[in-house]
């Protein structure tokens, strides 16, 4: 993806540690279990209920191929969810910023937005660089959701309508439209799906961990 344009679209990135909780070791009582009980001939039997399996046959061909773009959707959202998430936290920095700058002062505000720029450009370069054509359309997309707004008004309140308008020039070469607004409930419902599948899990909390431990190593 074009540097330029994915450097302005993580111009909302910032810091968000997530810890999950330590797991504590419990302590060791005997081995005695607490099962149900079924008779037999006289004979009591412990007895358990078990998940039910259901037994298929392989997927259709037409249904093997949803799966693998399924599957493909999830680990690209599980790579990029993390800076959208980052991206509403750096937002409402520079918005809180912004407004205590007031409108007015427009040297002081462009002064504030290149330090952000440069900062974020020094920190998150190599990582949102080396992301596919399909991982940025993915994180376009969940900076709307977790945002609020479009890359195409973020930009524009940031950096001004026209280059907010030759980035999304730049971005349709590469299939992104900046203006597109995220729909859970229509295009977008598998990937809404797989977030909320990926908020609910540990893994995910660890991973975000890892995430943020890596920048703070970026910043020394």
């Amino acid at each position: 993806m074009p540097v330029r344009l994915l450097i302005h679209i993580t111009i909302i990135l910032s810091v968000l540690v997530a810890r999950p909780g330590e797991l504590k070791a419990q302590p060791r009582g005997n081995d005695t279990l607490l099962l149900g009980g079924i008779m037999v001939d006289g004979v009591v039997y412990p007895m358990v209920y078990m998940d039910g399996v259901t037994v298929t046959d392989k997927l259709p061909r037409k249904w093997a191929r949803k799966r693998a773009k399924y599957d493909r959707l999830k680990y690209n959202v599980y790579k990029v969810y993390p800076y959208a998430v980052m991206a509403a936290d750096v937002l409402k920095d520079v918005d809180s910023v912004l407004l205590a700058i007031g409108e007015d002062n427009k040297k002081e505000r462009r002064q504030y937005l290149n330090t952000v720029e440069d900062e974020l450009k020094r920190r998150f370069n190599g990582e949102i660089s080396d992301l596919t054509v399909s991982q940025g359309h993915v994180l376009v997309k969940l900076i709307d959701r977790q945002t609020g707004k479009s890359c195409y008004n973020i930009v524009k309140e940031l950096k001004g309508g026209v280059p907010a308008a030759v980035f999304q020039t730049v971005a349709l070469i590469f299939t992104h439209n900046l203006k597109r607004e995220y729909d859970p409930t229509g295009d977008d419902r598998d990937m809404e799906a797989i977030v909320q599948e990926l908020e609910a899990t540990r893994n995910y909390q660890y991973q975000y961990q890892l995430q943020q431990s890596r920048l703070k190593v970026s910043r020394k």
